[in-house]
Order: C-alpha cells, then sequence, then structure tokens
C-alpha cells in the first residue's frame, strides 16, 4: 500500500462532515416531494379550500423542477470555490444557505395570508436550495473519495448516498408520523411547516462539523518512485467527461426521483391512495433504498463499478413496469405490495451505491468538485428535477398510472449505453 493510501488524519471527522450536510438537504427534498399535495394547496391553489387539484399539483412542481435547474449553477460556484481554495469553505458555505433557506419555506406565510407573493418566495428559497444543493455534492464526494483507504472508496463515497436515503427516510417518516398524528385540517393548517424548521438544528450540527474539517491532502501519485504529474484536462476532455458522467448517472436520477420522492403524490393522485397509506409506502421504498446502498458501495470495490450499476439499470429497465402493476392489484396483498416498494427502493441503492466513486475516479483532482458537482446537478435537473412535472403532466394526459415505471425504466436503459463504457479496473487505480 503506498503511503498515500492510507486514511489521512481526521477523516473520521470529514466523513461525518460530508455526510450530516448532505441528511439536511435530503431530509429537506424529501419533505418536500412527502408534503406536496399539502404545500400545493396552502401556496398554489388559487381558489377556495380544497381546490386547485391537478393544476396547483403541477405549479408546485414546477417550483421543485426550478430549485434543480439553478443547481447546475450551484455546482459551478461552490464547485470553483472547492477546487481552487479547498473543500471546507465550499462545504461550509453551502450547508449555511441550504439551512438558512430550508427553516424560512417553514416561517412562510401561505397564499391565504398573502396572496400571489406566496409561492413567489417559496419559489425563491427553492431557488436559493437548488445552488446550495448543487455545490453539496461535489465537495462532499470529494472529501469522501479523497479520504478513503485503499480499497474501500466505493463504500466511502457511498455514505453520500446512504445519507441521502437518510435524509430522504427521514422526511417520509415525520411527514408520515405528523399525517398519522394530526387531523387533516392540522397537518395543512400548520403541521406542515415542523418538518422544515427542524433543519434548522440538523443545519447547526452540520456546520460545526464542517467548520473543524481538517482539508484533505493531495496524496503523492508515483511512477517508479518519482511524482508524476497530472496535467489539467483540456476544455473538451472535461466537457466530454461531464457529458459521460451525466449519461451514467441518469437511470439513477430518474428512478430515484420517481421510486423515492413522486411516490406519495403519484399514489394519491393516480391509484386513489390516503396519505398515509402514500407516506408509509414512500418510508418502506427509502428503507429498501437506505438498506442497499453501503453493500453495493462495499460490492463495486470488489468486483468493480460496472456489474454493480449495470445490475441496477437493468433490473429496474425489467422491474419497473411490474412493479407498479403490483401496486395497483386489488387482489395483492399488503404485504406483496410493502415488498414491492423495499425492492424498487433497493434497486436504485444499487446504482448510488457505486455511483459518486464512479463520478470521482471520472475527473482529476484539480476539477474534481467541479466536473462531479457539474455532471451529477445536470442530470439530477433533466431527469430528477423534472420528475415530478413530466409523470404528473403525462398521467392526467393518458390516464396511464404507470407514466412513472416507464420514465424510471426509459432513463435506466439510456444509461446503460453509458454504463458499459466503465472499464473494469477503474476501481483499483489511484485518484488523479
Amino acid at each position: 500500500m503506498a503511503a498515500g493510501a492510507r486514511r489521512p488524519a481526521g477523516s473520521r471527522r470529514a466523513l461525518l462532515a460530508a455526510c450530516v450536510g448532505n441528511l439536511v438537504e435530503w431530509y429537506e427534498f424529501g419533505v418536500y416531494g412527502c408534503l406536496v399535495t399539502v404545500l400545493a394547496e396552502n401556496f398554489f391553489a388559487s381558489g377556495a379550500a380544497g381546490t386547485g387539484g391537478a393544476a396547483a399539483l403541477v405549479a408546485t412542481y414546477a417550483s421543485f423542477a426550478l430549485a434543480f435547474f439553478f443547481r447546475p449553477a450551484g455546482a459551478l460556484l461552490f464547485g470553483r470555490l472547492g477546487d481552487r481554495l479547498g473543500r471546507r469553505p465550499a462545504l461550509v458555505a453551502s450547508v449555511t444557505v441550504m439551512t438558512l433557506a430550508t427553516t424560512a419555506i417553514g416561517l412562510l406565510p401561505t397564499r391565504a395570508a398573502i396572496g400571489a407573493a406566496a409561492p413567489v418566495l417559496l419559489t425563491v428559497l427553492r431557488v436559493l436550495q437548488g445552488l446550495s444543493a448543487g455545490g453539496e455534492f461535489g465537495g462532499a464526494v470529494s472529501v469522501l473519495t479523497e479520504t478513503a483507504p485503499a480499497g474501500r472508496r466505493g463504500r466511502q463515497g457511498a455514505f453520500q448516498s446512504f445519507t441521502v436515503a437518510l435524509g430522504l427516510l427521514t422526511g417520509a417518516s415525520t411527514a408520515a408520523a405528523l399525517a398519522t398524528v394530526l387531523s387533516a385540517d392540522a397537518l395543512y393548517g400548520w403541521g406542515w411547516r415542523v418538518p422544515f424548521l427542524l433543519a434548522l438544528p440538523l443545519g447547526a450540527v452540520a456546520l460545526w462539523l464542517r467548520t473543524g474539517l481538517v482539508e484533505p491532502e493531495a496524496p503523492p501519485q508515483t511512477v517508479s518512485g518519482a511524482a508524476a504529474a497530472v496535467p489539467p484536462p483540456r476544455p473538451a476532455e472535461l466537457v466530454r467527461a461531464v457529458v459521460l458522467g451525466i449519461g451514467r448517472v441518469m437511470g439513477w436520477s430518474a428512478a430515484g426521483y420517481a421510486f423515492l420522492v413522486v411516490l406519495p403524490a403519484h399514489l394519491q393522485a393516480a391509484l386513489g391512495a390516503s396519505v398515509r397509506q402514500a407516506l408509509l409506502a414512500t418510508a418502506l421504498a427509502n428503507l429498501g433504498f437506505a438498506a442497499s446502498i453501503l453493500p453495493a458501495g462495499a460490492l463495486s470495490d470488489r468486483i468493480g463499478r460496472r456489474p454493480v450499476m449495470l445490475g441496477g439499470a437493468l433490473s429496474v429497465v425489467l422491474l419497473a413496469v411490474p412493479l407498479l402493476h403490483l401496486l395497483e392489484s386489488a387482489s395483492a396483498s399488503l404485504w406483496a405490495k410493502a415488498g414491492a416498494v423495499l425492492l424498487a427502493g433497493a434497486l436504485v441503492g444499487l446504482l448510488a451505491g457505486p455511483g459518486p466513486a464512479m463520478l470521482a475516479e471520472m475527473f482529476p483532482r484539480s476539477v474534481r468538485c467541479t466536473g462531479l458537482g457539474v455532471a451529477y446537478a445536470l442530470a439530477n435537473a433533466v431527469f430528477s428535477g423534472c420528475a415530478g412535472l413530466v409523470i404528473t403532466t403525462l398521467t392526467a394526459r393518458t390516464g396511464d398510472t404507470a407514466v412513472p415505471a416507464y420514465y424510471a425504466a426509459g432513463a435506466c436503459a439510456l444509461s446503460t449505453l453509458a454504463l458499459l463504457t466503465l472499464r473494469g479496473h477503474d476501481h483499483r487505480e489511484p485518484l488523479r
């Protein structure tokens, strides 16, 4: 083992600092997705209480998508900060903006109180979250993979996705708990604010951890005992790598949001499920997602990123439609439906586990924060941020309740072509 491959001092704090910020970010996104019908009623429905319907839901998802389209800008802004000044200042800045914007959502007056200004303010805060979230991924993954011990880069990088799953699961569970203990009037009236306000103490912990983060050192790469200089990539090479990275993660982005975030609103609007049933189903899907991430990352350290991620993408292609039909079946047992949503989440975990390390291995250190952050942000802007809007609109126009399955399977089919370009030995090579 080369000396540079050993775990650097302070790497445990680096692991916590990177992961807690991700948990805060995805906790909020999970809450927004799970409570999207409540937010639609409070901010985008223009008629009397209980009206607004599909139009308000589509408007809420449009606000959701707009935030995602600001993530590439955030990836560029915070990524360049991380590549030029260090990973720590970028991570501190991103978690600060994210926490303040999330907390402010919980304090916003509704449309009933201030009229059309309410959805505008909500959208502005979502834009701020999009900027901060865009910078979060590149910095966090860079820190995790650059501090990983030899042979453990996939597993350590998987902690980024694992804390995403914990954030989504915590958000879904919090929303489900509120829907269970509160009446519908209380949930729509004030209960929806509680999950957003809880982001403040979580963000404070993340900020404390990140201000004490030890900056990862660049490990020496040796060739016959001499330091190997790695020239910076040419712009055309960087663009090519970003485009390829988008292709490799687009299935992960689309399937993740279709199964883990859009599911509750779809089950309510298209399949007639209650709020509680939909939120419990989403919590189960996120549980399956969380359970498979770390094993998938560790397995990719042993057999490579290619077979694990290809297995996940192809499984979504083959199983997405049958799993959704099982959820629609009146004759299927509750246990069978629970197993279906657990499996759907687990399939996404096969992509999300090795994904961060795979992206980190595509870019040299001098542009790693920016390169992998932009690739991930653009994939999410197109295939995640638009998922709710596309699925809701197509379902309303076609009446086909299997649209989420088609969306996830189609994106994973295209992603398979890009994943085929992965080399079998990349996971054994040192980071550039």
